[in-house]
């Protein structure tokens, strides 16, 4: 018996090939509605606050918060964030997909409704910690559950796909800052706090609709409720049948189906493990791949403001359309580009997309340095390397979404989304900020060739340690801790 964990029965499990087998449906369409969301919800709030950011300063606002403030409390959301992530990651593998991914929007629900409320500095500082707390949270339990529901053939374009809807979610958040900000319809006291309610709405509509998602089979096959886990995947594969008007299913070979020990729960010591000795090098994988797109995300978005003013004397009120122009680029790529991380592969793909991405940094930070770009071209070529770095960034998530064991997908997903969001998200913006206030362009090239090499070193990784994921099941990519099979080491 491992360490941590209650040992029920051995059982032989066909659930996941049934699950794989399933030709696309108007039920598949639902789980992206219903759980996809949260990338729109991220944007969203994340783009709002940011558009919002001067009125927060104004004493009408009913805040009067410094820009320090503001600052510290967009940080403060962030380190909310990555607490939800380590936190709920572990109930999620312990306690169901589905449990979680109900419990973590309505907490961000909650806390976004009471940030329209807040009266000072303080409170709004806590309620968007909490607020964070259920975005993060949402991450690890959300592309869990899709990753086990989607069929193998087409996971990679579907995740690819909801990650890159985070944009979507930035530019309504963009348009919706606008009109409610214009004082037009309501003051500057009122505007802001209907931003984040507006938002609340759209994620209690969802919740409603997750309410008819079921629990993932493949998460209740291998934790000792198997009688379930058939009942579930029948249910799913009749309303697919009706759907699509078909009397049978393809058959399942016997050589598909596994044979698992399940247990309750699983501990942190099988976790660790796994994480470290049994699969160490998708770990470093998963690491440099979350860290480098990070790092150039964050250095990049949060200081492009600057230099628009600082180097081209953009006025701030026109800066939303050069970022504007910035969402279209992250938006497309992963719609565009996705697809091919299913038939081409992931390797070729991920390493492709991040040579492409800091390529096109660098290029374009030397082009900066000799005064060859005005802000018109230079955001021209930055579209064109999120286009790249946003299929990227999504395939960073995907890759430590699916190489790991089903027990601790949403502990791997949340361990690197909290180093990653937590380094890049504090140095990035450090370095650049201090680099761009120095007036000088040779440093600010420095920078971004920094960043540029940081993803050609991504690549590498990925060309040497990527895993060939692409149209197999996620138990073939990382067999569950409980499955009985003899261990060949760490692929």
């Amino acid at each position: 018996m491992s360490e941590g964990s209650a040992a029920t029965k051995t059982v032989e499990s066909a659930v996941p090939a049934r699950m794989d087998r399933l030709p696309w449906s108007g039920w598949h369409w639902l789980v992206i509605a219903a759980l996809g969301i949260t990338w729109i919800l991220d944007g969203l709030e994340v783009t709002i606050v940011g558009n919002i950011a001067a009125v927060l300063t104004q004493p009408e606002s009913g805040l009067d918060l410094t820009e320090g403030q503001v600052g510290l409390a967009g940080g403060i959301y962030i380190a909310g964030a990555c607490t939800g992530a380590l936190f709920f990651s572990y109930l999620t593998d312990r306690y169901g997909r589905k449990r979680l991914f109900l419990i973590t929007l309505a907490i961000y629900l909650l806390f976004t409704v009471a940030t329209a409320f807040s009266w000072n500095f303080w409170s709004f500082a806590v309620f968007r910690f909490l607020a964070g707390t259920g975005i993060g949270g949402e991450y690890s339990a959300i592309y869990s559950a899709i990753d086990e529901l989607i069929p193998a053939r087409v996971r990679g374009q579907v995740a690819l796909a909801i990650s890159g809807s985070y944009w979507g979610g930035a530019a309504v958040g963009s348009l919706l800052s606008v009109a409610l900000l214009s004082e037009v319809f309501v003051s500057q006291f009122y505007g802001w706090r209907l931003a984040f309610g507006l938002g609340a709405v759209l994620g209690l509509c969802v919740l409603l609709i997750r309410r008819y998602i079921p629990e993932s089979p493949r998460w209740l096959a291998t934790h000792g409720r198997n009688e379930e886990a058939e009942r579930v995947a029948a249910g799913i594969e009749e309303r697919v049948k009706r759907e699509k008007g078909l009397r049978e299913l393809p058959p399942i070979d016997e050589d598909e189906k596994i044979t698992i020990e399940q247990r309750e729960s699983i501990g942190f010591g099988p976790i660790l493990r796994a994480m470290f000795l049994m699969y160490p090098r998708r770990t470093v994988l998963g690491l440099v791949l979350m860290g480098t797109q990070a790092f150039l995300y964050n250095a990049v978005l949060f200081t492009y403001g600057l230099i628009l003013s600082g180097y081209y004397g953009v006025p701030g009120g026109n800066v939303g359309y050069y970022l504007a122009a910035f969402a279209v680029g992250n938006l497309c790529g992963p719609l565009l580009l996705g697809r091919l991380f299913d038939r081409v592969g992931r390797v070729p793909m991920i390493s492709g997309c991040y040579i492409a991405s800091g390529a096109v940094l660098a290029l374009s930070a030397f082009l900066f340095h000799q005064r060859v770009l005005d802000a018109t071209t230079l955001t021209a070529l930055w579209t064109l390397m999120f286009f790249f770095a946003s299929s990227a960034a999504s395939a960073a998530y995907l890759t430590v979404s699916e190489v790991f064991p089903m027990e601790i997908r949403a502990m791997a997903i949340a361990l690197f989304y909290a180093i990653a969001t937590g380094l890049g998200g504090v140095t990035g913006p450090i370095i650049f900020g201090q680099l761009i206030g120095t007036g000088d362009r040779s440093n600010l090239l420095v920078g971004f060739i920094i960043a540029g090499a940081l993803m050609l070193v991504a690549a590498v990784f990925e060309m040497f340690l990527g895993v060939r994921a692409e149209r197999r099941s996620l138990e073939s990519v990382a067999a569950p801790l409980t499955a009985i099979e003899e261990q060949t080491g760490s692929a």
